[in-house]
């Protein structure tokens, strides 16, 4: 098991969401509904269509669209295309095993410096999260409206509303924990929540899982941002080359999506395969990722 991280500040002491990223709210609202309106497209939007259903002028709104995803709204389109996965998996494909070897997993900061993490040990795990007290708030982000839980020790849950909605996504999150103890806080948990949306910061991971899954978690941590790996590699990363479709499941039960990269893991021929939370929602964020990894 990871080693703890030094002790998170008192969640009662955390400041809304609103307070502190207001213009990053405004701006989630803003893409969550160009997202949406490009998705239900059967063709590419212009600019100008996009911003006059944003009601913006076209180059207040590309402003903060390039802002967001590094690139022009009509870059990103062909992002979300279904064939960008199969290219990804030609282009980006990463080797797990080879970031296990060189030690990118475990407690500590990755990749983009902002995200420590621990996971709880088997035991506490088979108590069902007895004892445990789990904050929890709706939030916006770019992907939609997401449900995030936390304990004092990290973020535990992300779940996104966009195709099940709040009753569906609140039933699935509160099954994972079943004898924790679930406190509407949102105040409390807003930093987090803000940190992982925007990527900066720091976010503090909770992990609640069983042995495998968490093994399974781990490896997906190793892929980096705007790049993609498969079921088959990450079962052999971990020692279980014939688990696919374990993997498969593991990765579908990832309590904290986007933290925890599973719509970074495809089928082996490139197909997207599936995603707990709706794949649109898959699709969005794989855009966003291989969006900013062009323009960094």
């Amino acid at each position: 098991m990871p080693a703890a991280p030094a002790p998170a500040a008192p969640l009662h002491n955390a400041p809304a969401l609103a307070s502190a990223t207001s213009e990053d709210g405004y701006h989630y609202h803003v893409i969550r509904r160009a997202i949406e309106e490009i998705d239900a497209a059967d063709t590419p939007l212009s600019l100008e269509d996009l911003a006059a259903r944003m009601g913006m002028s076209p180059a207040h709104f590309q402003r903060i669209f390039s802002a967001w995803a590094g690139i022009s709204p009509k870059r990103y389109q062909q992002y979300l295309a279904l064939g960008q996965a199969r290219r990804l998996l030609s282009a980006r494909f990463s080797t797990v095993e080879a970031a296990l070897g060189a030690g990118l997993s475990g407690s500590g900061r990755l990749h983009d410096l902002f995200l420590r993490w621990e996971a709880m040990s088997p035991g506490e795990y088979a108590r069902g999260g007895a004892g445990l007290t789990l904050r929890w708030g709706w939030f916006d982000s770019p992907f939609g409206e997401v449900l995030a839980m936390a304990s004092v020790r990290g973020l535990c849950g992300l779940a996104f509303t966009a195709e099940m909605g709040r009753d569906a996504a609140m039933a699935d999150m509160a099954a994972r924990w079943p004898r924790a103890t679930l406190t509407e806080d949102p105040d409390a948990i807003a930093p987090w929540v803000a940190a992982a949306m925007a990527q900066r910061g720091e976010t503090r991971l909770h992990l609640l899982g069983a042995p495998f899954q968490i093994k399974v978690w781990e490896a997906l941590l190793t892929v980096p941002s705007g790049h993609v790996t498969t079921y088959s590699e990450i079962a052999r990363a971990i020692g279980h080359p014939r688990a696919q479709r374990a993997v498969g499941t593991a990765v579908g039960r990832n309590p904290v999506s986007w933290l925890i990269p599973c719509h970074r893991a495809l089928r082996k021929g490139g197909a997207l395969g599936g995603y707990h939370w709706g794949l649109p929602v898959k699709r969005a964020m794989l855009a966003w990722e291989s969006a900013r990894a062009e323009a960094g």
